[in-house]
């Protein structure tokens, strides 16, 4: 197994996530099999009960993981399933290290940081990198990212761990890339010295860039990258000009350019290999239609909805149809301001706020015949919608909302749940869908497997009034409901699962390609 670990610094949010994506997808373009590891460096065991305003989205793995949204960029770039064993947080190796000394077995020994918790993120990285690809195969390469940025109090063992790593591991099976920002001044200057720094503070813990990843508005010049070079002993080559890119799908493309796999390759010891071109050919397509989605959120931070958007963006580049999205506050906008745009969509969620809003921008999209796609919350609340305003039930609503006729109940198994992290409905269920229904159309086949995120159903007891009165429950797992349409809509869908989690530049999810196409059969009719 070889490694790519990235680390960060001068400040966070500089794009670490995307430039390891981008790494991986440059290596797998050359026939290698990749994985990934996020490291994230905060107590919580996972980011299950973390607040998306502040953390960004919670993304969903197959088993069920509640993890940072690196890693459905790992997951998009990747084309790869991971697994919660590919999210490595202080509060797991703590956890694990506590409870095994709970138990003996340190043999009376004093627990320490170094090595017992270092020996636990060692070990964690290991089983990760070595975990097998969908089942079958194990990587090649293992991507590592130490979340946070170099200094932080939070990242020390991890680093450290790191530089045990690099010490044990043969010369050629780790590189150590380091993304930090050059910034401009006023005179339109590149200045390294916060690189510098970031560098210093780096070799300070022991380890030392292999490659710098040189994040900037604009290309960094030859003559700063030499600068680079004589204070942080990286050469030429190896200091990469990665610009902020239009489309985070073109990172790959730009940092071929700079010559980034060929540096990586070399410092692994790695076959070179000519790259496969079908990644770049499927992410620069170029679009011929323009739709407008309207997102209904109680959000103003789009990062809480990362997969959506990029669902939206791999089905609209299949269909050469741009979808340009605004965002309306769920709280304050007006139902005809739904009028200007093309399609409408209402994602999960949780909590009362914005409740009503949505409610109502799905009743407009229901009555108005404007293309539909609820997400999870959005499911439950087009039930809800259609018992209050077709079947007259004035006080239907959700157990979770307060007193009314719960036609959205809590999961029987959720009643005595008392633990919040890790315990609703999570992940991959088998789905069942129904006959000459649009869902069955757009999957093309029976069955399918979709991820979870839920504590809240179709209460089974207003199904059979519910569909009487025409709404149509068009996929279910067991008994319960998992999707919903209507019949006489042109395309009202909405679904319990996640289709966004599962779906790739290479493979659009069903329910946003058809939700797209709606779109642009309602733009060219208006």
């Amino acid at each position: 197994m070889k490694y790519v670990v990235v680390t960060g610094g001068v400040m966070s949010g500089l794009g670490k996530g995307i430039t390891t994506a981008s790494i991986g997808r440059l290596l797998k373009n050359r026939g290698y099999r990749i994985t990934a590891v996020k490291i994230d460096p905060y107590l919580n065991i996972d980011a299950g009960t973390m607040n998306p305003a502040q953390h960004g989205e919670v993304f969903v793995l197959d088993d069920g993981g509640e993890v940072d949204l690196d890693l459905g960029n790992y997951e998009r770039f990747l084309d790869i399933n991971l697994s919660s064993d590919h999210n490595i947080t202080t509060g797991k190796v703590y956890q694990t290290v506590i409870e095994r000394e709970r138990r003996g077995d340190f043999l009376g020994g004093t627990v320490q940081i170094i090595p017992h918790i270092t020996d636990e993120i060692k070990d964690s990285i290991a089983r990760a990198a070595h975990k097998l690809l969908d089942g079958n195969h194990e990587a090649d390469i293992c991507l590592v990212e130490v979340g946070g940025t170099v200094g932080d109090i939070e990242s020390m063992p991890f680093l450290e761990a790191v530089r045990q790593m690099h010490g044990e591991l043969p010369r050629d099976d780790m590189v150590l890339v380091h993304v930090t920002l050059v910034p401009v001044d006023t005179m339109g200057d590149h200045k390294t010295k916060p690189t510098q720094h970031s560098v210093k503070a780096l070799r300070e813990l022991g380890l030392a860039p292999d490659i710098i990843v040189a994040r900037s508005d604009c290309i960094i010049s030859a003559a700063t990258k030499k600068k680079i070079t004589a204070f942080c002993d990286v050469p030429q080559r190896a200091v990469i000009s990665a610009i902020t890119a239009p489309d985070i799908y073109q990172v790959p493309m730009e940092m071929e350019k700079e010559g980034l796999a060929d540096v990586v390759t070399e410092y692994l010891s790695l076959e070179t290999r000519e790259p496969d071109t079908e990644w770049y050919r499927v992410v620069s397509k170029e679009y011929t239609n323009r739709v407008t989605v309207g997102i209904v959120t109680k959000y103003g931070i789009e990062d809480v909805y990362i997969s959506i958007k990029e669902a939206l963006k791999h089905a609209g580049r299949s269909l050469s149809i741009e979808v340009d999205i605004r965002w309306f506050d769920a709280e304050s906008f007006e139902p005809g301001d739904l009028a200007e745009v093309d399609g409408i969509l209402v994602p999960g969620g949780f909590g009362k706020r914005g409740i009503e809003g949505k409610i109502r921008a799905i009743e407009y999209a229901r009555t108005y015949k404007k293309p539909y796609l609820g997400l999870c919350l959005g499911f439950q609340l087009a039930v809800i919608e259609y018992s209050r305003n077709v079947l007259g039930w004035g006080d239907a609503t959700s157990e979770e909302m307060g007193e009314g006729t719960h036609v959205i109940a809590i999961l029987p198994e959720q009643e005595d749940v008392y633990m919040l992290g890790g315990t609703m409905r999570l992940g991959n269920w088998d789905i069942t869908l129904k006959d000459g229904t649009l869902t069955r159309r757009l999957y093309g086949t029976p069955e399918i497997v979709e991820r979870h995120r839920h504590r809240y159903e179709v209460n089974p007891k207003y199904i059979p009034d519910i569909e009487e009165a025409g709404l149509v429950f068009s996929a279910n797992c067991g008994m319960r409901m998992e999707a919903c349409e209507i019949d006489e809509h042109p395309f009202f869908l909405a679904t319990q699962f996640h289709p966004e989690f599962k779906s790739r530049p290479t493979h659009p999810s069903p329910p946003y390609i058809g939700f797209v196409q709606a779109c642009r059969t309602n733009r060219n009719s208006a």
